[in-house]
């Protein structure tokens, strides 16, 4: 907690203020664009179901329950089987039991750590599709890479992937990316649902869980790669993070 207030803290506001004063990442011209147009039905289980229950998290380290939570909800909807009230957070704390997730959620962490890295959260994710009975053909942790050549591949599945969650509704995308590549926000890693993609213009929609984020927002694909690749360097690979990435849900 100490090595994060006074070491990390300030060298996250020292590259905020630097980009804001030179009009450069989020606050140039790869600016996220919101949507404030209330969503319609288009008749996609999925797309329609993650906009439905779409919540936001409870403390600056919890996107990963509302995350979470929004798709199992969703899941459950499309299956028939979601009697009465959706599943809230705290049900899914309470339920599933991987990754020590819900002393991940206390004030104190479990073992001083709060959120959850890349791959913590898809042990999350495959834990809690098993505690609610959720069949899915496949459930993968792709972990992203910055570097040129190797993306190439990366980067074509993953919109082949966008198109097939927006075209089809046969598969889901929950994205663990660098906040601050999409707004002007500090860079630190944070987790959300993908809830659209247009495939004409390139643009992704993220279900933004974070509190202060009222309306969902666009941003291109070139962004959103930049974002689920970023590079969270030395500081933040004491807590686990390295590069961010994205689990991919197909049913």
């Amino acid at each position: 907690m100490i090595f994060l207030k006074w070491v990390i803290r300030p060298y996250l506001y020292i590259k905020y203020f630097f980009q804001k004063l030179t009009k450069t990442g989020s606050f140039g011209k790869d600016q996220a664009v919101y949507i404030k147009t209330p969503y319609e039905n288009i008749g996609n289980r999925l797309k329609d179901g993650l906009f439905k229950y779409h919540v936001k998290q409870f403390h600056e380290s919890s996107c990963s329950v509302a995350t979470v939570v929004s798709v199992v909800n969703t899941l459950l909807d499309k299956q028939g089987v979601l009697n009465g009230l959706p599943f809230t957070q705290q049900d899914l704390l309470e339920k599933v039991k991987a990754a020590h997730w819900k002393e991940r959620m206390s004030d104190e962490g479990y073992k001083g750590r709060r959120g959850l890295p890349l791959q913590t959260l898809y042990q999350v994710v495959k834990a809690s599709l098993t505690a609610y009975n959720i069949p899915c053909e496949l459930v993968e942790m792709v972990q992203t890479t910055g570097d040129a050549v190797r993306s190439k591949e990366v980067k074509q599945v993953l919109r082949h992937r966008l198109e097939q969650f927006e075209k089809k509704g046969n598969c889901l995308i929950i994205s663990h990316f660098d906040q601050g590549s999409f707004l002007p926000e500090l860079h630190i890693p944070h987790i959300s649902p993908v809830g659209g993609f247009d495939p004409e213009s390139g643009k992704v929609t993220l279900l933004d869980v974070d509190s202060t984020q009222t309306y969902p927002y666009q941003i291109s694909f070139d962004t959103f790669y930049k974002g689920v690749s970023y590079n969270y360097n030395f500081m933040f690979r004491k807590f686990g993070y390295a590069e961010g990435g994205y689990i991919f849900i197909r049913l």
